[in-house]
């Protein structure tokens, strides 16, 4: 194997340097694509590239169309690069999840990468639903989601990220994550957010400000034309979280309503973020239930 690029930590920083030649590394590329046919969502455009693969279940009659999408490198490391478009045609329904949480491996220098694409027409439903990232120790990760989204369509979009594996008891003492969201609605930017760890990570969590020692967080987004008449009923199921030791918040606001969840447990996190995605979207892929 090639000489490969070497992390060095330096204080409070976690820095980068390249040692020579890179290490081979994993990429995956995918394009998916959904319009009505016959009244039902169908599949028009399925590409699959490298490491991303894609596969369509079976659903109940009158169910939204469900996507997989299954990394088949087993995880992401430094250097790693993925893509994946989504294009959901004027009046579809669909949902798009991931095959099992991602593992986000310790990384030998480079960055490893994530972008994802998703444009949603006139009158149309997407609900972005992947399971979450589990990052180990020195890990480096850039993950971003576009959004472009017309004026009448809905959207559900998650990303949640776990710190450790807390059965295994890991911590991520060091590394690096850069997850950044933008959806344009009509062609106007009305949310846009970014969340940077690149140094101590444990540190960071534990402070008041930050985390207070939380090492799983979620982020969820939901935009429709009646969005906001959903946050009364949100906040009571957030307060009931709060008894099972997950922090959350709900704040609602230009059609949107926006989700933050906190928990020192990771099981604790994903069984409030079923909750409260089962009362937006209603049953989730059977692969959460795995």
């Amino acid at each position: 194997m090639l000489a490969d690029h070497a992390p060095a930590v330096a204080g409070d920083a976690f820095a980068w340097r390249s040692a020579g030649a890179t290490m081979q590394r994993a990429h995956g590329v995918g394009r998916l694509g959904f319009a009505l046919r016959d009244g039902r969502t169908a599949v028009m455009t399925c590409y699959q590239e490298a490491g991303l693969r894609i596969r369509m279940p079976r659903v109940e009659p009158g169910a939204a169309l469900e996507a997989v999408v299954i990394n088949t490198a087993g995880g992401i490391t430094g250097g790693d690069r993925f893509s994946l478009a989504i294009d959901a045609g004027e009046g579809t329904r669909a949902v798009v999840t991931s095959q099992a949480a991602e593992k986000v491996y310790r990384s030998s220098g480079a960055v490893g990468t994530f972008s994802t694409a998703i444009r949603v027409g006139q009158g149309a439903s997407l609900a972005w639903l992947p399971q979450e990232a589990i990052l180990f120790d020195g890990s480096a990760l850039d993950r971003s989601l576009d959004i472009d989204m017309a004026e009448d369509a809905t959207v559900l979009a998650v990303e949640s990220v776990v710190f450790g594996r807390l059965a295994r008891g890991e911590s991520v003492a060091h590394g690096r994550l850069f997850d950044r969201w933008r959806i344009r609605r009509g062609g106007r930017l009305v949310y846009a957010e970014g969340l940077r760890f690149d140094g101590a990570v444990a540190a960071r969590l534990d402070a008041k400000a930050c985390a207070a020692g939380a090492i799983a967080a979620a982020s969820v987004v939901l935009v429709a034309p009646d969005a906001e008449a959903r946050v009364e009923a949100l906040r009571e199921r957030t307060d009931a979280l709060c008894e099972r030791g997950v922090e959350a918040g709900v704040s609602g606001f230009d059609g949107m309503v926006s989700l933050r969840l906190l928990a020192r447990d990771p099981f604790a996190l994903r069984t409030g973020l079923v909750d409260i995605l089962e009362h937006l979207h209603g049953p989730l892929p059977r692969v959460w239930s795995c």
